[in-house]
Formats: structure tokens, sequence, C-alpha cells
């Protein structure tokens, strides 16, 4: 990876972040990676992938999300995978499954050779991390120990309750745009790496935790997608947050104090990382 000294502490726990750019099949690809000053010797080692709705996003809108992982010991790359979403689907699930097997090579310089890889996302972020875990069990991509799905954007009918509940109708709007320049043909929307929710297989998929929240409009699809990989074997961890928290809009930005489900978040992390081995037996982050 090569990289672009620009470190920042960003606050409550003495993260900071460097950004720098990381290779991806043929393409570079920018990223942030941010680390705490102090964590355990092999700590988890996170891809994050920021929300956007297919039409945009950066690290920087993630920034509040990847702090969190951060605090909670993990190493976060934060990736830029902006670009992609101008082409239809495989394009960004492709460059973010590149980015991924660059992890794997790449662990020991950025974290521990023994470091436990997962996959995070917020949102149209969220539908990549699920697909990602889809096609790293489908390619026996090694050492895939977790999925993180915030919000995650898996239906494209937008039909739940919680969808007509919760969205005003410009967001449904931008939603619907971003999944049109998504899938772009709707043959796509039978893929089940495009759209998880309509996967019919989802046995041996890596461990999930999956979080939404009361007022949050990706609340039942994001329940639905949990409960059907427990019924398919998977281990998850499903937690529905208390209203109000503004998700998924307030998942943006680069705020210094934590928002107001900062906290709650965190010490899912520190749990799911905990319930799946990611530290080792010397760890004591506390929650």
């Amino acid at each position: 990876m090569k990289r672009i000294t620009r470190d920042k502490a960003v606050g409550r726990m003495s993260v900071s972040w460097t950004e720098g750019v990381m290779e991806s099949d043929t393409c570079q690809v920018p990223v942030r990676v941010y680390r705490r000053a102090a964590f355990d010797k092999t700590p988890p080692l996170v891809l994050h992938l920021h929300g956007g709705s297919f039409l945009g996003g950066s690290p920087a809108e993630g920034h509040n999300v990847s702090i969190e992982l951060a605090e909670a010991g993990a190493v976060v790359v934060a990736a830029d995978y902006s670009k992609a979403t101008e082409h239809p689907f495989p394009k960004a699930l492709e460059l973010s499954f590149g980015l991924l097997g660059r992890l794997c090579g790449l662990r020991a310089k950025l974290a521990d050779r023994n470091s436990a890889l997962y996959v995070a996302g917020e949102e149209a972020g969220g539908n990549l991390a699920a697909g990602l875990a889809l096609m790293a069990r489908d390619q026996h991509v090694g050492g895939l120990r977790g999925q993180i799905l915030l919000s995650p954007m898996l239906d494209p009918c937008m039909a739940t309750g919680s969808f007509r509940d919760g969205s005003a109708s410009s967001k449904g709007c931008r939603w619907a745009e971003g999944w049109n320049r998504y899938l772009g043909f709707a043959a796509n929307a039978c893929h089940p790496y495009a759209v998880p929710a309509y996967c019919e297989r989802l046995a041996s998929a890596a461990p999930a935790l999956v979080v939404t929240a009361e007022d949050d409009p990706m609340r039942d699809e994001s329940l639905d997608y949990a409960r059907r990989l427990r019924q398919a074997g998977v281990s998850v961890s499903k937690h529905v947050l208390p209203g109000p928290t503004g998700w998924p809009a307030s998942y943006s930005g680069s705020r210094q104090t934590r928002p107001g489900w900062g906290e709650a978040i965190r010490a899912l992390f520190v749990k799911f990382f905990k319930e799946t081995g990611a530290f080792s037996p010397q760890a004591k982050l506390s929650t």
C-alpha cells in the first residue's frame, strides 16, 4: 500500500488515521487506515465500506463508524469505492473483493499476521459487505471471521413497513436511484451477491453482527436478513437501537464528538469481536 503521511488525532481514545492508496487488481483505491494508539497485539483487521446509496459517498462520510470500530480495538481500512459506483454491478463488489484479498496479504503489515479479518459497512456499504461475505464463502477466501452490517441496503423493492414509515419521499427517491445505478439491468436483481436479501443459499457465511434502529427505514429488511442467516445456521447477533438515531443519514460526518448512538455500537463491536475470537486471551478492552 502506498501511503500519504497525514495522521490526525481524532479524539476520544487517541485514534489516528492515515490516508493512502491500495492496489485492487488494476486500479488504485484511496483508503484511510484508522488505529488506536494502543491496541491488542493481534487486533482485528476490518475492511470498512461507507454508505452513500450507491451514488457516491467517501471514507470521510463513514468517519463516525470507522472511529467506533477503531475504538473497539480494530485496525480499520476504510476504502473509497465511490468511483466504482459509476458503473453497474458487479464493479463495486469486484473492487471491494480485490481489496479484501489485498488485506489478506497485508495483514501482518497493517495489524498482525494472526489478526482476524472482517468486513463492515453501513447502508450501501452494508450491501457490499454482505455480498463480500457470500463471495468469500464461495471463492474460499480464508480467514474471514465476521461481517458487520449496519442498516444494510438489501431489498431494492423498498416495500417494507419500516421503509414506508421511516423514509421521506426525497430520500426514497435517492435510494431508488442508487439501486437503479447499482443494478443497471433488471436481471442483476436476481444475483445473490447484488441483492443478498434474495439469496437462497446463506449457509456457511461468516458470523454476522446486524444492527438497525427503531427509526431506520432499513430496519425490516435488516432483521429479515438476520433471521434468514440464523435459519441457515449462521451465527448471528442482531440489535435494534432505540430511536431517534437518524439512521442512515447520521452515519455521515466527521464530528469530533461521539454521535448519540456511538457508544452503543462501539460496545456491540467489542462484544462481537470477542465472541468471534478476534482478540488474544490477554486482551482487556473495556466496553
